[in-house]
């Protein structure tokens, strides 16, 4: 398996026989959407990056699609436009197949929570995720992450946009992942509390995976304070600097 991390949450899993596109941001840098902040953080159109030179190259690879909700900055309308003009077969939460089929989009399959069903001839799985701190979450909606086995793959998580909950902590424990993708962003809007992992739970997450950890979502949207620096300097302070992988913007790693 080859993982391609593109920008902000934005990945390319690359496996023998398909090519699986994760939460496509597609547009170019200040197109996807307004800024998500004017005064806690810096007032900028997101994404505030373009993608890097290769990411499209692997975009036209894609055989599947997978969708963890419906934020502009996990699916922006240059990524809605290239998956209706291809037909791409998306994977999505229950709760999104509605939304996404009035789009136009090719929704082949749903996941529930905590359910397991087929896919590429393995399982997957959703997996509870809480998209902030308090009474935020819910004004965020709905958001699911994934747990995957492909034969001969190494088996991946990916967290989606969340917390760390009860649910995160029994999928890193009990499914026990051979890859973690965790949100690190730390994202905040001008009120209300985080709506991604603090960095103590973020250390938390990198500490309770049983094996390797990509972070992601950083430096790509407005709200995001956390850098890719920042979190470079927490790991190796608790000596887990081996264990997480922080790409940059069009890094890959094969595992």
């Amino acid at each position: 398996m080859k993982v391609h991390h593109l920008r902000n949450a934005t990945m390319v899993i690359e496996t023998k026989e398909k090519v699986i596109l994760v939460d496509p941001m597609l547009g170019k840098k200040g197109t996807a959407g307004p800024t998500f902040t004017l005064f806690r953080f810096k007032p900028q159109r997101n994404p505030i990056v373009d993608l890097p030179n290769n990411a499209m190259h692997l975009v036209e690879k894609t055989t599947h699609c997978l969708i963890t909700h419906l934020h502009p900055d996990h699916l922006d309308k240059e990524a809605e436009k290239f998956l209706r003009s291809k037909q791409i077969p998306i994977i999505c939460s229950i709760k999104d197949e509605a939304t996404l089929r009035k789009k136009g989009l090719n929704v082949s399959q749903t996941v529930d929570y905590w359910k397991e069903s087929d896919f590429l001839g393995g399982k997957i799985q959703g997996i509870p995720a809480v998209h902030g701190y308090g009474f935020v979450a819910k004004p965020m909606g709905n958001v699911m992450g994934f747990f995957i086995e492909i034969p001969n793959e190494k088996s991946i998580y990916l967290s989606a946009d969340t917390i760390y909950t009860d649910d995160v902590h029994k999928t890193l424990t009990q499914l026990k992942p051979e890859i973690s993708v965790v949100a690190c962003g730390t994202a905040q809007l001008d009120v209300f509390q985080p709506l991604l992992m603090k960095m103590d739970d973020i250390l938390k997450f990198v500490t309770n995976a049983p094996n390797q950890v990509i972070a992601n979502h950083l430096e790509a949207v407005n709200h995001c304070p956390t850098t890719r620096y920042q979190l470079k300097n927490e790991v190796s302070r608790i000596g887990l600097s081996e264990k997480i992988f922080i790409p940059i913007d069009g890094e890959s790693r094969t595992y």
